[in-house]
């Protein structure tokens, strides 16, 4: 049984990587052969797709924007929940409970709910069309699912950490940046990691609030149709890149992660 026991694991994840496989197998082949039949592999492999994105200002520039705004985002993001969660893990209000479900509920609106307003908005005081405006909208969202995850975080750090360091003559700041803010270094990570998934992989409020200057590459991803129909291996080739951004930040955090799982707070 113990020798067969990694079959199951390995067909699974076999099966979740597949797609991942096609579509980098599809982003060396030209858009006549993805269209001609069935093939495992590249039957006449090219990197023409990959040269029309680094060098095409249009695709490159999608990549460019779309790291611009999402990384503006996350530290937005993290670095407003991080007080904002330590408040509601040390002190008790009247209403805190309440405020805290507030704050979810915004978490789970769907973010067609506020492109309409968000882009009048910004159209008037002239942001539209830029990094800061992507970034502030998907805040929104990002914001309370940071809070959440950090205030479970923060919550299991004992209160005497806080006494001992005030008694040893920190002011709040110096105990909060110096020594909060390491111990809780596991929950940042968990944070930062989903406000950067949701902003990396978020469309509509993206492409709502940009037009040309700060147009992300998942919107230019949708404008790919020409007069021979849509370029696939192009579609495939830009696809196979946006993976590679999540893959990074999923390494550098899985062990937070992993513990993140194990408070059950993610």
């Amino acid at each position: 049984m113990r020798r067969t026991g990694w079959i199951v694991p390995t067909i699974y994840i076999i099966f979740l990587m597949l797609p991942i496989y096609w579509l980098v197998s599809m982003s060396f082949k030209t858009t006549n052969e993805i269209l001609g039949g069935f093939s495992v592999f590249p039957q006449e492999f090219t990197i023409a797709n990959y040269v029309t994105i680094f060098t095409d200002p249009t695709w490159y520039m999608g990549y460019v924007n779309s790291l611009a705004y999402v990384s503006l985002n996350t530290i937005l993001s993290v670095s407003v929940a991080l007080p904002a969660a330590y408040a509601f893990s040390r002190y008790r209000f009247i209403g805190d409970k309440h405020l805290f479900f507030w704050l979810l509920t915004n978490r789970m609106a769907p973010p067609a709910v506020f492109a309409l307003p968000f882009f009048q908005l910004y159209s008037a005081v002239n942001l539209f069309d830029t990094h800061i405006a992507v970034a502030l909208a998907h805040t929104l969202f990002n914001i309370p699912l940071a809070v959440w995850i950090l205030e479970g975080f923060m919550s299991g750090v004992p209160k005497e950490l806080d006494e001992t360091a005030y008694v040893d003559g920190h002011s709040f700041w110096s105990f909060f940046l110096k020594i909060f803010i390491p111990t809780v270094a596991a929950g940042i990570g968990v944070a930062a990691f989903f406000c950067f998934m949701f902003s990396w992989v978020e469309l509509l409020l993206a492409k709502t609030l940009t037009a040309v200057e700060a147009k992300p590459i998942a919107a230019i991803m949708t404008r790919t149709a020409s007069t021979s129909g849509y370029e696939l291996g192009l579609l495939a080739a830009a696809g196979t890149l946006t993976i590679i951004p999540g893959a990074f930040v999923i390494y550098f955090v899985r062990n937070y992660i992993a513990k993140g799982f194990a408070l059950g707070r993610v």
